[in-house]
């Protein structure tokens, strides 16, 4: 997997050239691309959600559209629609601009369940079907909504099916003193996103994303994954856990994970590590839990603390594994 850990380097260091002090967040979103798995940002405005996604798909030489998500916001501002042409007396498709490889969806929550709903056949099935004609969409599909805070004013919650749809959350949080001085000089002559050039191209973002399926994950890491998303249905604060798509996400996500660090079998502390950005956003918890003021993250890691990793093997024994069913 050295290929993997090689363009995903210098992908990491094109963002961080832009993005200060977000090494580990960066990290998480490019295992995202890689996992062909789409992205929550939750966090406030101005802590540079939309730059990063702009940095990501400049380095990656992908199409980019930002769809500003607002109140009024129609689905087929989204997806697009047929328009009737007088001189051809036909209709033809006027594309929207989900027909990007990279789409930010800029403050998600800000629009209502219905127009947020016109993403989901796009995450899934990477198409949109206008008035019963379907069209695929571009490869690399990379959507990245960014999230308020459900506390402010004027959001409506995502429904489950749509949160179900994003392989993983991250937050940003404000930078510490000497990272917003860096943020100071960095933009002191402009915006510095503008001046990034592309380290790879998409044809080599999909090359790779068939790559990292071929990672081995030993059957006691499958078991151990399988037991954290089954604990999170068991869960006595837990009303609704994480589906299977929540499963397979972990399971892509920690193969991602691997190939970046330069290697081609799965630990479980990839999965360990990936399990609250993974899990957390997909639980839906009692009212008694959220009286109590139990938040979802820490569910996760309750979970975490009782479903025991597999401890039989150590790291060289796993590449063991992986040598013996070659």
């Amino acid at each position: 997997m050295q290929r993997v850990q090689e363009v995903a380097g210098r992908v990491m260091a094109s963002v961080e050239r832009v993005i200060v002090g977000k090494r580990a967040e960066i990290r998480y979103l490019l295992a995202a691309l890689l996992a062909n798995r789409h992205v929550l940002i939750e966090d406030v405005p101005g802590v540079g959600k939309t730059t990063m996604v702009r940095a990501l798909a400049r380095s990656i030489d992908c199409t980019f559209r930002r769809i500003q998500f607002t109140p009024d916001l129609l689905p087929s501002d989204i997806t697009g629609l047929s328009v009737y042409d007088p001189a051809t007396r036909q209709f033809t498709f006027r594309p929207g601009p989900i027909h990007s490889q990279v789409v930010l969806a800029d403050e998600i929550n800000r629009t209502s369940p219905k127009t947020q709903s016109a993403l989901l056949e796009a995450m899934e099935e990477g198409q949109v079907t206008v008035d019963g004609q379907t069209y695929p969409l571009p490869r690399p599909f990379f959507v990245l909504a960014t999230q308020n805070p459900i506390e402010y004013e004027g959001t409506f919650p995502l429904p489950e099916s749509q949160l179900d749809r994003f392989g993983l959350r991250i937050r940003l949080g404000y930078p510490r003193p000497a990272e917003e001085r860096a943020i100071l000089d960095l933009h002191h002559a402009g915006r510095p996103v503008d001046a990034l050039q592309p380290v790879t191209t998409a044809e080599e973002i999909l090359e790779l994303q068939q790559l990292i399926t071929q990672v081995h994950v030993d059957d006691s890491v499958k078991d151990y994954l399988v037991r954290i998303v089954q604990a999170t249905r068991a869960h006595s604060a837990v009303y609704l856990g994480a589906s299977p798509r929540a499963s397979l996400s972990l399971y892509r996500l920690s193969q991602a994970l691997a190939a970046m660090d330069g290697r081609d079998y799965v630990l479980p502390d990839d999965v360990k590590e990936l399990a609250p950005l993974v899990l957390a956003h997909r639980l839906v918890l009692q009212p008694e839990a959220r009286w109590h003021d139990t938040d979802p993250e820490a569910v996760v890691r309750d979970v975490l603390e009782h479903v025991p990793a597999p401890v039989e093997r150590r790291a060289e024994r796993w590449a063991g594994s992986l040598l013996r069913r070659r």
